[in-house]
């Protein structure tokens, strides 16, 4: 895990790689609640950011990698003085993230995690290719 403090004018950035495994999820909890003292959050906005980056780390895991292949989620977070913005990488297959939660007809299956996400922040920003996908969301803070 790395870590770069800055002045109080420009954000604070933490970047943390875990290996794609579901006990290393609380980890990524436990990142963002380090992060959340620089700057006190309202309860319900630091549970609303717990909840979509579990849902973005577990999507990573579940999704990225077979079985027998290892690999790595990243996941950056940056406090600014208006926001906190969560990114998580993987190095997968990738997926077509248009359409992806959201139906006509209501959930798309496999794409609740995304719904939940879009759901509980300000911005959400999905991109996936052959080497890998990114969940990137924000969330304002008062």
């Amino acid at each position: 895990m790395t870590a770069r403090a800055t002045t109080t004018n420009e954000p604070a950035t933490v970047a943390l790689v875990i290996p794609a495994k579901a006990e290393y999820v609380v980890l990524c909890r436990l990142a963002l609640a380090g992060l959340a003292r620089l700057r006190p959050l309202d309860p319900d906005a630091l549970a609303d950011l717990k909840l979509a980056l579990t849902e973005a780390c577990s999507n990573s895991i579940r999704h990225a990698y077979d079985e027998d292949r290892t690999g790595a989620v990243e996941i950056r977070y940056e406090l600014g003085g208006d926001r906190l913005t969560v990114e998580v990488r993987d190095e997968g297959p990738g997926f077509e993230p248009r359409g992806r939660g959201v139906s006509a007809t209501g959930l798309d299956e496999g794409g609740l995690g995304l719904a939940i996400i879009r759901a509980v922040v300000d911005e959400l920003e999905v991109s996936a290719n052959g080497d890998g996908s990114r969940v990137r969301f924000v969330k304002y803070l008062p």
